[in-house]
């Protein structure tokens, strides 16, 4: 089991705790999250553990808002998010931490220009309709979790680009994740990322998640997005650069 200093162990329960948060309240705490994680914990490693655990959220978002799916987006999605998540497992069978470490914070920092180049288009860019921006947005999202956990970003900035409500977008993003993931847990198995010392671990740590959880639950209609999405930008900016230049 992965063994943690307490500066180390507050950082990863911070980290779990804003996993939970984007669950079911703003989904960019997620990326935060997820970089933090991945600096208190060797790359790969991160990946495994925290992959059970990004299940407990998932099944908690399911539950909140499972009624506001929009599963026409879904079955649209998934054929193209497989085909990411395949190419995803090759990757990881091949690099090694350091590898996996700049790659992570890569996606992140794509990920913030992707969102920048979003918001300078405006909400209601017609692009974002397109078929062909679905099937890209869904394999760079099963690659982005199969290697790093980190398609949070690319969905949140889809789901908002092609105009899905609050409740539509946290519906559908429950079941999305609820699904993806648990259609990544063989591939994690076999590729030795899931163990019974990493699934210790994710049921000591699983309680910051729950917590997280249902802060998002609590908060969602009293926070600003505004200013939550500036902060999680900028923290998501300081995390990226970090991983890469360690």
């Amino acid at each position: 089991m992965p063994s943690l200093d307490p500066a180390q162990w507050a950082v990863a329960l911070l980290a779990l705790f804003l996993v939970g948060y984007s669950k079911t309240g703003v989904s960019g705490a997620g990326t935060v999250g997820v970089a933090l994680f991945a600096l208190v914990l060797p790359a790969k490693l991160s990946t495994g553990v925290l992959l059970p655990l990004l299940l407990v959220g998932d099944v908690v978002a399911v539950a909140a808002y499972r009624r506001h799916a929009d599963w026409g987006r879904l079955v649209r999605l998934f054929p193209w998010v497989v085909v990411g998540v395949l190419l995803g497992a090759v990757v990881v069978d091949r690099v090694d931490d350091a590898r996996m470490r700049e790659l992570i914070g890569a996606l992140l920092l794509s990920m913030l220009a992707v969102h920048w180049w979003s918001r300078r288009r405006g909400p209601d860019d017609p692009v974002a309709q397109h078929r062909a921006v679905a099937a890209g947005a869904g394999i760079l999202a099963g690659f982005a979790t199969m290697t790093a956990n980190a398609a949070g970003p690319i969905m949140a900035l889809y789901f908002l680009a092609v105009g899905l409500p609050m409740l539509g977008f946290l519906g559908t993003s429950g079941w999305f994740f609820l699904l993806l993931n648990a259609f990544k847990v063989p591939f994690s198995a076999a590729l030795g990322l899931i163990t019974p010392d990493t699934l210790l671990f994710g049921a000591m740590a699983a309680p910051a998640v729950l917590a997280g959880a249902v802060a998002g639950r609590a908060t969602i209609s009293r926070i600003s997005p505004k200013v939550f999405e500036r902060v999680t930008v900028a923290l998501t900016l300081l995390a990226a650069i970090r991983l890469v230049t360690l």
